[in-house]
């Protein structure tokens, strides 16, 4: 029997919110932190507006989001390909919903992908369709978050 594949991943963030009296008080700094990965551009991060954070910088909860949706999408590209169906379009619409605890924080409570697809013409839908079922089944964040992800794509087929 081998052993399955591991990936590692390596990320650095960097506080850059101190303006001097560093968190002496809570609304004395700023939320603000860059995202580093060697190799690739700095992701200027912040909290949600809601948690003082900067609202022209990306925050966590979005990244998640955002990591969900893309996730799905490769494995659907890949799927698509592998199938022979024709991918020429792919947006996604994405949501999450978090609910504030505070005794706890928050956690997010459900998440949908709201991909709108297009196809080149003679496509098969109810393949494409049954593909997104088997992205989602795939797709490694999804897999590891503790709240659900749902799918409800659109396809349309180029005349």
């Amino acid at each position: 029997m081998t052993d399955a594949p591991t990936h590692s991943y390596h990320a650095t963030i960097r506080w850059t919110g101190n303006h001097g009296d560093g968190t002496a008080k809570l609304r004395s700094f700023s939320r603000d932190h860059d995202i580093v990965i060697a190799g690739k551009p700095t992701i200027a991060g912040s909290s949600d507006p809601a948690f003082l954070g900067d609202p022209g910088r990306h925050n966590p909860e979005e990244m998640l989001l955002a990591s969900l949706s893309a996730c799905h999408m490769l494995w659907y590209l890949a799927l698509c390909s592998k199938a022979g169906v024709r991918v020429t379009a792919y947006l996604d619409e994405a949501e999450a919903t978090l609910v504030e605890d505070r005794k706890n924080g928050g956690h997010f409570v459900g998440a949908v992908m709201r991909p709108s697809v297009r196809l080149a013409a003679g496509s098969d839908r109810t393949l494409a369709a049954d593909l997104h079922a088997q992205a989602h089944g795939q797709c490694f964040i999804a897999n590891s978050v503790n709240f659900p992800v749902t799918c409800e794509p659109r396809i349309t087929i180029d005349d």
